[in-house]
C-alpha cells in the first residue's frame, strides 16, 4: 500500500476530503456507521481520491468516531482511492492496520497546553510516539502523515513561534513521516504567515510533500487555501457542507467547504478532479443529518455558470 503515489497533475491541486472524521467529530449528532460508510461513499462517487474516512480514537472521548473497523469494512475499494485513519498511539495504528487503511494521520499539537488537553501528553512526548507510529506503519506498508496542529496559533499559548512549527517538522521528517500536514486548527492564520511558513517548513523537511488544513472559523480559510496554493502545497484538506472543528478547542468551528474551496480553484483555473454539483448535493444532505444548514456556501448559490438547473 505504501508506495501509491500522493502526486497531482501539473496544474491541479488535491483535495482531501476529511468530512467523516474531521467533519463529524464535534457535532453533537452522532450518526450510525453504515451512514458513515455512505458519506465516504459520496465524496468518492464526486470525484475525492484521498480521504480521512475514520479515527481509531477511543470512543468515551470522541463518540462521534465510534465504530471506525464497522467504517472501514463497509467500505468498496475502487482503483486509485486511498482511506486513512488518525491514529494517537500504537494501539490506534494496529487497529487501523487491520482495518485495511493505506494511510494514517498522526497529530503532534504545536503547543504543549493544547496538546495536553488534545492528547493528554506534551509536544515532546507526542513526538516520540510518532516517531514509534511512524515505524511502524512503514513496516506495515502504511504511510505516515504527520499534522501538526495549532501551526498558526494556540488558544491557551497564543501565538506559536514559526521555529517551534519548523523544529517539530524537521524531527517529524527525520522520524518517517511520508507526508507532513500544516494545520490551522483554530483558524486564525493569513495568508503571509501561511506563505512564509510553508517556505520554511520545506527546507527543514526537503523532500516531504506538504499539505495544508484550515478552519474558517474568522473567515480567512479560502484566502489561506490561495496562499498555500501560491507557495507550492499540492493537497488541501475541506469538508464537504463546511462541517467540522476540534473538541478539544474552544470555538473551533468548521473546516473549509469541499464544495466552495473547488469553486474558488476551478474559477481560477486550477484543477481538482471534484465533481461540484455532487459536492454540493452530498454536503447538502450531511446537514440534513446533521439537523442544521451546511456552512457551505455552494450548496446554496450554486456554481457559476450553473450546471445544475434554476436553484431558485
Amino acid at each position: 500500500m505504501e508506495n501509491s503515489s500522493v502526486d497531482v497533475p501539473a496544474g491541479s491541486v488535491g483535495v482531501v476530503e476529511v468530512a467523516p472524521r474531521d467533519g463529524l467529530q464535534n457535532e453533537s449528532a452522532t450518526l450510525p456507521p453504515e451512514v458513515r460508510a455512505e458519506l465516504v461513499r459520496r465524496a468518492v462517487a464526486a470525484g475525492a481520491r484521498r480521504i480521512e474516512a475514520v479515527a481509531f480514537v477511543r470512543p468515551d472521548r470522541v463518540p462521534q468516531m465510534a465504530g471506525a473497523e464497522e467504517v472501514m469494512a463497509l467500505l468498496t475499494r475502487p482503483e486509485g482511492v486511498r482511506y486513512s485513519g488518525l491514529v494517537l498511539n500504537r494501539r490506534g495504528l494496529a487497529r487501523a492496520v487491520d482495518a485495511g487503511v493505506h494511510e494514517v494521520n498522526c497529530v503532534v499539537v504545536a503547543t504543549d497546553s493544547f496538546c495536553r488537553r488534545n492528547q493528554g501528553v506534551s509536544t515532546d512526548e507526542a513526538l516520540g510516539a510518532w516517531a514509534d507510529i511512524a515505524k511502524a506503519a512503514h513496516a506495515a506498508r502504511v504511510s505516515p502523515t504527520l499534522t501538526i496542529a495549532a501551526a498558526f496559533g494556540c488558544p491557551f499559548e497564543g501565538e506559536v513561534p514559526e521555529e517551534r512549527v519548523v523544529e517539530i517538522a524537521h524531527r517529524g521528517a527525520g522520524t518517517g513521516a511520508a507526508e507532513i500536514v500544516l494545520a490551522d486548527t483554530i483558524g486564525v492564520a493569513a495568508p503571509d504567515a501561511v506563505a512564509r511558513l510553508l517556505h520554511a517548513v520545506r527546507e527543514a523537511a526537503p523532500g516531504v510533500p506538504l499539505r495544508c488544513h484550515f478552519h474558517n472559523t474568522r473567515n480567512t480559510g479560502y484566502a489561506n487555501a490561495v496562499a498555500a496554493v501560491a507557495a507550492g502545497a499540492a493537497w488541501l484538506d475541506a469538508s464537504l457542507g463546511g462541517f467540522g472543528g476540534c473538541p478539544f478547542a474552544p470555538a473551533a468551528t468548521g473546516n473549509i467547504a469541499t464544495e466552495d474551496l473547488v469553486y474558488l480553484l476551478e474559477r481560477m483555473g486550477t484543477r481538482t478532479g471534484i465533481e461540484l454539483d455532487a459536492a454540493c448535493a452530498t454536503g447538502t444532505w450531511l446537514g440534513t443529518l446533521l439537523g442544521r444548514e451546511a456552512p457551505a456556501l455552494l450548496g446554496r448559490a450554486g456554481g457559476f455558470p450553473s450546471t445544475a438547473g434554476d436553484r431558485t
